[in-house]
């Protein structure tokens, strides 16, 4: 028994010698101290090492889009790594196209800064700001949406109509993690000192803390602009807007620019939802049909039975191929989630809509 005991304590004294020396060797290796980190050979930051491109990015307050927090599911952090950034990972492939690849873009969540690096990212990000709002109105929409207002207090904001913003969602009850997600604005140019945004409910991190916790009067740290989806003014021709659920949102923003402009191309807007219960913002469409004389609003639901229902019925890309004569002269502004966007461009394809002029923002 003695013997066992002595071998036992032996084996474990051996295992706890080993655990230490990995620890003490994974302190060692991923100390990289500082390096420096020169962005567009204009800037260069002295930075603490080992940790992420896009964490330290955010550190010295300059934001790259990352609709996913961080955790290499997006691929909207895309930078250029012209020195420095180490070999691609495993991770970065799916997301990179190859022409990407050949560029030296990566994904800025997964690069970690172990040395002097040197990347690229586009001037504007340099405007990006950083915004401390507050809830000023919270209304549920729908079942499952709400909208929300927060106001920027002395701060003011400058977008164009269909870009996007990024909300920082804390800890709170029942998750540690510190999350940023993506929304589109809803507001309009002109409302500088506020922001509006259509947050559905997913079962996620950031809608749960919007929907279960969050509420009027408190404070929400937002950032942004973002984003190459955004309403051209080089174009007089007919448009086609689409969406469904909050993808609504930057097409209300692109919709209150024209009113407030009078803008009044010819303009079909095709919203999909379930029932009638998923219509909103109804009061705003009602506006803009009588300030816009060439606006047009089609509704189709797909899963609405109650005869009451008037409209169309089915998907947005069958409301498209039954309303859109010849679409060749259109251009058009999609959001919604990708299968929607690919299915509803093979309509407007159908339609002779030039593949040039098809804008989207796939979420």
């Amino acid at each position: 028994m003695s013997t066992i005991l002595t071998t036992t304590l032996i084996i474990s004294a051996i295992t706890s010698i080993l655990a230490a020396i990995l620890t003490a060797a994974d302190r060692t290796v991923g100390n990289y101290g500082e390096v420096k980190l020169t962005i567009n050979n204009e800037k260069t930051y002295t930075v603490e090492g080992g940790t992420s491109l896009l964490s330290t990015l955010r550190n010295e307050k300059i934001f790259i889009p990352s609709a996913c927090g961080g955790k290499g599911s997006c691929g909207y952090c895309k930078v250029v790594v012209t020195e420095g950034g180490g070999p691609v990972l495993a991770t970065e492939l799916p997301l990179l196209t190859k022409e990407e690849f050949a560029k030296n873009m990566r994904l800025s969540c997964q690069c970690k800064l172990k040395q002097d690096i040197k990347i690229e990212i586009p001037e504007e990000l340099f405007n990006v700001k950083e915004y401390a709002s507050t809830v000023v109105k919270m209304e549920k929409v729908t079942p499952t949406i709400k909208y929300l207002r927060f106001d920027l207090g002395d701060e003011e904001i400058n977008f164009r109509p269909g870009q996007y913003v990024q909300l920082k969602a804390p800890a709170y009850e029942g998750n540690d993690e510190e999350v940023y997600r993506a929304y589109s604005v809803a507001s309009s140019v002109n409302d500088k000192h506020a922001i509006e945004l259509l947050i559905g409910y997913t079962g996620g991190i950031a809608t749960t803390y919007v929907h279960q916790h969050l509420n009027v009067g408190d404070n929400v740290h937002i950032n942004g602009p973002y984003g190459d989806f955004y309403y051209h003014e080089d174009d007089n021709g007919p448009i086609i807007l689409a969406g469904a659920g909050t993808g609504m949102a930057p097409i209300l923003s692109i919709l209150k620019y024209m009113a407030e402009n009078n803008i009044n191309r010819k303009t079909i807007f095709f919203f999909g939802a379930k029932t009638m219960s998923d219509l909103f913002m109804l009061e705003q469409i009602k506006y803009f049909e009588e300030k816009l004389p060439a606006f047009k609003f089609i509704a189709t639901l797909s899963r609405e039975e109650s005869p009451d229902w008037n409209g169309d019925r089915g998907r947005v890309p069958d409301s498209i191929i039954k309303h859109v004569e010849n679409g060749e002269n259109y251009s058009a502004y999609l959001c919604g989630s990708p299968a929607m966007i690919d299915s509803i461009i093979k309509s407007l394809e159908e339609k002779n809509v030039p593949l040039n002029k098809i804008y989207y923002d796939k979420f």
